[in-house]
């Protein structure tokens, strides 16, 4: 066979402008609604996240008979932390889940740790947001176990 019969394969000039036209056009209008999402999905993912958390304090309480101390935070819910520290009231489970109840001090979508506070009975959960500094609205807007 010969290679007579066949055409020449390949794009034009002009094929491909048209390709980048509609390439960019199509980036005009959608990057914009990708790009304002972010910060909500991070606060979404930031809610997430303290839901849970409340859930590993929920079994650390089932276990130890009572909340974390706030000098203790989020870390004595990790494994090899010795379950930070003694017990909760008299014949309520003192065992520490040798496994944890978390992989490891968790970090917000920010990169920031989230903030704990418990005296034992209660305890709250939170994210600073995107400044990583209590208070703010929009991107930086505390998210809070409470409100949740």
């Amino acid at each position: 066979m010969s290679n007579k019969g066949r055409m020449n394969a390949g794009f034009t000039l002009i094929e491909i402008m048209v390709v980048v036209f509609i390439l960019g056009l199509l980036v005009t209008l959608v990057a914009p609604r990708i790009m304002g999402q972010t910060d909500k999905a991070r606060q979404t993912k930031a809610a997430a996240d303290i839901k849970a958390i409340e859930e590993a304090l929920h079994l650390y309480k089932l276990d130890m008979g009572r909340y974390p101390t706030t000098a203790q935070g989020l870390a004595a819910l990790v494994a090899g932390t010795g379950g930070g520290g003694g017990g909760g009231a008299a014949g309520i489970g003192r065992s520490f889940n040798p496994d944890g109840y978390l992989e490891k001090v968790p970090t917000d979508p920010w990169g920031n740790l989230y903030a704990y506070a418990g005296d034992g009975q209660n305890f709250v959960v939170k994210s600073f947001g995107a400044d990583g500094a209590e208070g703010g609205d929009g991107k930086n807007v505390d998210i809070d176990s409470r409100d949740l």
